[in-house]
């Protein structure tokens, strides 16, 4: 009796292991997992060189794990699990609270600070110094900073960050600080990104600072459900935040030229709701190199902003009264080829970059 009930068990799971390759090996396979916002492994090149140096099994055992059948049914059951019954705080370092998902960031080391600083300083130094700018930097600090020390999370001192990153740059570089002025319902629920709808007085704010009018006359537009980067990283069904962006004349009038693309868009490039992430409506997400004209700007007044991906929905709304606004993202441009486009004199230039960034200075160029 045992003897039969062991072969029935070793049985049972011979069909599914069995019926589960055969489902691999038949389905076709996915390029991208929309859900974690990256391509997918494909089924590795077989050679005698590559069963050699192991290559071939390594990249076999991403395949399985990334084309598995039912991957993501299998992901959300394992997170209800961890959450639910085990009770873990996390899942794949995404963790939940106040009605927000946010993910664990690693220490900021004085070393992360100092390449920081030392990338804005070589900016200014190279570029802006002599060029008759008045010149701003701005950190936008991540979820974490509203999150996760008071729920019993790991945090980084923010205050020795910022102390930081003050002491060690240029002086002729004037803060804004905006840090007090923001709350964690600024932000999505889903996602990294603080929402468009929510940032018109930061926008103002920093506005002010560098001499311009404020300006309130938006009408906001609706772009559908947004899943942030943080709904398929956590596996959870959370719910959708709503992706809402901010039209007045000056922003509609304007043009986008994408310098890496030799293409023209609109401000809000509704293309991108095609794409994984629709967040990059926002100045077309992750591009180089932007200039945007406004003929409804004084075109003697110009603004040049060094951003990362936070400054996409924050330029639009610093834009009014500018007759030019050039968006540069040094994650994806070496700065030796800046001076190709773009010339620094007479202009406002602004340093706009999360504390996420600053933890991750080395993506610099």
């Amino acid at each position: 009796m045992k003897k039969a009930k062991f072969i029935s068990i070793i049985l049972v799971f011979c069909i599914l292991i069995g019926g589960a390759s055969l489902w691999l090996f038949a389905k076709p396979d996915g390029e991208i997992s929309e859900w974690e916002r990256r391509k997918l492994q494909q089924f590795p090149e077989l050679s005698y060189q590559t069963l050699m140096d192991g290559k071939f099994m390594k990249e076999f055992e991403s395949y399985v794990n990334d084309q598995f059948p039912l991957r993501d049914t299998f992901r959300r059951l394992k997170a209800r699990v961890l959450f639910d019954v085990f009770n873990q705080k996390d899942n794949n370092g995404i963790y939940v609270t106040e009605g927000h998902a946010s993910e664990y960031d690693g220490n900021v080391t004085d070393e992360k600070i100092a390449v920081f600083n030392d990338k804005v300083n070589s900016l200014y130094e190279t570029y802006i110094k002599n060029a008759n700018c008045n010149v701003f930097y701005s950190i936008v600090p991540d979820k974490n900073y509203f999150l996760a020390e008071k729920n019993g999370y790991p945090a980084y001192d923010y205050d020795y960050m910022y102390s930081q990153i003050r002491e060690g740059l240029n002086d002729s570089i004037k803060e804004i600080v905006i840090r007090d002025k923001l709350t964690v319902d600024k932000y999505y629920t889903t996602d990294t990104h603080w929402k468009q709808e929510s940032i018109v007085d930061i926008a103002n704010y920093i506005r002010q600072q560098m001499g311009m009018e404020a300006v309130n006359d938006y009408t906001e537009k609706s772009a559908g459900d947004f899943y942030g980067v943080y709904y398929g990283q956590s596996a959870l069904d959370l719910e959708p935040d709503e992706i809402i962006y901010l039209e007045n004349e000056e922003i509609v009038s304007s043009e986008a030229y994408l310098y890496e693309n030799d293409k023209t868009v609109p401000v809000y490039n509704l293309e991108k709701l095609e794409a994984i992430d629709h967040y990059d409506i926002f100045l077309s997400g992750a591009v180089s190199l932007i200039k945007i004209t406004n003929p409804m700007g004084d075109e003697n007044k110009k603004l040049v902003v060094f951003r990362d991906s936070f400054g996409s929905s924050l330029t639009p709304l610093l834009m009014s009264g500018y007759g030019e606004i050039t968006v540069i993202d040094t994650r994806y441009i070496n700065p030796v080829m800046m001076s190709k486009y773009i010339e620094f004199t007479n202009q406002d230039v602004l340093f706009l970059y999360s504390a996420i960034m600053v933890n991750s200075s080395h993506l610099f160029k």
